[in-house]
């Protein structure tokens, strides 16, 4: 389960399609140097992003298909 404090750079390397998630939430700095040290929650924070959304939007990547 992705969490609030999960790294987002976990996530990024687990699921690279969570990536196009962060960039439709307005997170498009994922490549810069915060990605490998922001939990979720900082980053979100930082946009001014719906954090339970976001969540919603990255743990449907974990749903077997």
């Amino acid at each position: 389960m992705i969490t609030k404090n999960t790294p987002i750079i976990e996530v990024l390397r687990s699921h690279p399609q969570a990536r196009e998630i962060f960039a439709k939430h307005g997170m498009r700095c994922i490549r810069c140097m915060g990605s490998s040290t922001e939990t979720i929650e900082t980053s979100a924070r930082m946009h001014d992003i719906d954090i339970e959304s976001l969540l919603d939007e990255l743990n449907y990547l974990l749903q077997p298909i």
